[in-house]
């Protein structure tokens, strides 16, 4: 059977055709940099706290996820506001620059400090630029062509993915060959030692600057969206109101508040007492910023007779489940597929390989692209809310298959289980990916589309991060306190055993999503608003 893109509604194909490719390439990016910290996290931290214990490296690496995740959260805000407000093509590229350009700096830090707050400010461009992304090519492209965008939309972000396990990969097999080329153009053996060192990590973060190129193209060829344009003249984009972002920077403050009372440390001093209650109040002034900047626009537009009583209702309850389904899925891949690289890397005592990392990303990676082109295309033929549920359980089943069947890597069938499970854990954490980009543009008109997509999927990324957090509590739960009474082997095997029931029992969120789904309207075969 062969498809056919239909033609874009009020754009010329040419037109349709650059924004697709820019907004491609741009998610392409976006997964390039997220997938950059699963495989330079670990070899950063051993370079930039050589002293410290792998305990408080691995508090670190917790750390900088979860401040990666609320900085992705604040961006998705910001960033769809002002695609909102002054246009997605505009916003569009600002997101992309401060992505690359922070991403690139994290390659010069000298302190793990400093790493942190360079991820968060990258974070901050990652999340407004797929909001932004999604609603420019949704507007653009028609209705026909749309489920087909929204899996290229998720496999860009993939292949990006995918982009980190190769050039790793490729780096670790060719460090002398790396010497030897930048010895020869003449960089010097500090410079060279400084970038290749540790597994190359500060050379792959540098990389990621490479996607402000990106931003020549956009300026030269991409339309705007011609339904922002309408919107534009009507007047309606002047309600956005500057002063109202100072709810995102509350909301962003709660969230760091929050995330900071749950690293070991604190927790370790404050207790279930303090940061249980806290998180309550954290998360109701979290959402009360991040939505203030939308609930004060629908205020004005109501008031100026733009939007309907009716339609703001309807635009609050889609922003408020929509992060919910969002929040499990993200939570689902953070708690899975996220961690599969870091998982492959102790199952073995010997080691298992030096490139068993970069097997494992790529796998996933490949998982994630197929099945992220297929998740739309069967939402177009069974529905939005079905195709939901379908994955929910798919994507369960396949994180409690990985976690539970790799204990080890050393049996002869052992690598190619391992593989062949993170090949499913990836496709199929990672099919929600290609399914928002379709469902998420429906539940919102023009006027807040940006923003409201903004908002429910990186809002998500605060919940996944609290909720990532928890994982101490669980270790816990499952008998982390008997591994103080081992040694050697027995020590390993039975943490192994322990972190796999916690991050199975993690990846049981998404039952929650199974319930969450039916209060969001089934929007199959509807047009954009």
């Amino acid at each position: 059977m062969t498809h056919s893109l239909s033609q874009p509604h009020s754009h010329s194909r040419r037109d349709a055709i650059a924004a697709l490719i820019a907004a491609f390439l741009g998610w392409l990016f976006d997964g390039f940099e997220m997938g950059l910290f699963p495989l330079i996290g670990r070899p950063a931290l051993q370079d930039l706290l050589p002293t410290a214990s792998s305990d408080t490296q691995s508090q670190w690496f917790s750390i900088i996820i979860a401040v990666f995740l609320v900085g992705a959260a604040s961006g998705g805000v910001i960033f769809g506001w002002l695609g909102d407000k002054l246009g997605r093509v505009k916003a569009m590229t600002f997101a992309i620059l401060t992505y690359a350009v922070f991403t690139g700096f994290c390659g010069f830090v000298g302190e793990a400090w400093q790493f942190a707050v360079l991820r968060f400010l990258a974070s901050l461009g990652m999340g407004g630029e797929w909001a932004l992304g999604v609603a420019l090519v949704n507007e653009i492209w028609g209705s026909k062509s749309r489920a087909w965008v929204a899996g290229l939309i998720g496999a860009a972000s993939n292949i990006g993915f995918l982009g980190t396990g190769l050039l790793s990969l490729y780096l670790n097999a060719s460090l002398d060959t790396m010497r030897e080329w930048m010895e020869w153009i003449g960089v010097g053996e500090g410079t060279t030692e400084f970038l290749l060192q540790h597994r190359g990590w500060r050379f792959l973060a540098m990389s990621g600057a490479l996607p402000a190129v990106i931003v020549f193209l956009i300026r030269l060829f991409v339309p705007e969206s011609e339904k922002w344009k309408e919107e534009n003249r009507s007047g309606s984009t002047s309600l956005w109101a500057n002063q109202d972002l100072l709810g995102v920077l509350f909301g962003t403050f709660a969230g760091l508040v929050v995330i900071t009372l749950w690293t070991p440390d604190i927790f370790a001093k404050v207790g279930n007492i303090v940061a249980l209650p806290a998180t309550v109040l954290g998360i109701g002034a979290i959402l009360w910023g991040f939505l203030l900047p939308v609930r004060r626009y629908m205020t004005r537009a109501v008031s100026a007779g733009s939007l309907e009583q009716h339609e703001r209702s309807a635009v609050m309850r889609n922003l408020l489940v929509g992060a919910g389904i969002a929040a499990v899925a993200l939570m689902g891949t953070w708690g899975s597929a996220q961690q599969a690289a870091k998982w492959a890397s102790f199952l073995s005592p010997k080691g298992a390989g030096s490139n068993v990392i970069e097997y494992v990303v790529i796998s996933t990676a490949l998982g994630a692209i197929l099945v992220t082109l297929l998740a739309p295309l069967l939402a177009d033929i069974v529905g939005r809310r079905v195709t939901y549920v379908v994955l929910c359980v798919l994507g369960l089943a396949s994180a409690l298959v990985f976690f539970q069947m790799n204990h080890s890597y050393e049996s002869d069938h052992a690598p190619f289980r391992l593989l062949a499970t993170a090949f499913l854990l990836g496709g199929l954490t990672a099919s929600f990916y290609g399914f928002f980009p379709l469902y998420f543009p429906e539940l919102f008109p023009t006027s807040v589309r940006a923003t409201g997509q903004g908002f429910c999927f990186n809002f998500g990324r605060i919940i996944a991060a609290i909720g990532s957090l928890q994982f101490m509590n669980l270790l816990g739960l499952f008998g982390s306190d008997k591994l103080e009474t081992l040694a050697g082997e027995a020590k390993r095997l039975e943490q192994i055993s322990v972190e796999a029931n916690a991050y199975s029992m993690l990846s049981c969120i998404y039952i929650v999503g199974i319930i969450l789904i039916w209060f969001v309207p089934e929007t199959k075969g509807q047009e954009l608003k």
